[in-house]
């Protein structure tokens, strides 16, 4: 299952609290960029690495064929790419998180606050 079919699913299925969206992934991203290496076996890697908003860089796992003759630099960088943008769902899931949990505790501050 790809990213938009499981958020297909989570709104079929009606699911409306905080969460990070294939959408949160794409506006993160301001930059694209492959870095290529080729092994003395003739492999080719390449990872992608994306630049967040706020200038920090990800990469995720390289694409890499076993066979060299299979390398094609299309679909490596697509490949290359799609696993850079797995590597964002943590930390996007964490950067949310904390906003939620700061929100919470001002908000409990707040609250406090009132009762005296």
């Amino acid at each position: 299952m790809n990213d938009q079919e499981i958020e297909q699913v989570i709104q079929a299925k009606g699911l409306t609290a905080a969460r990070v969206t294939p959408a949160d992934i794409e506006a993160a991203i301001v930059g694209t960029d492959v870095v290529v290496f080729q092994a003395p076996s003739g492999q080719v890697l390449r990872w992608g690495v994306l630049t967040m908003r706020n200038g920090f860089a990800v990469t995720g796992h390289p694409s890499v064929a076993v066979s060299p003759e299979n390398d094609d630099v299309e679909l490596g960088e697509r490949i290359a790419i799609d696993n850079a943008k797995s590597a964002l769902w943590p930390l996007l899931g964490y950067e949310l998180k904390s906003k939620l949990a700061e929100a919470a505790n001002l908000d409990a501050a707040y609250r406090a606050c009132e009762g005296r």
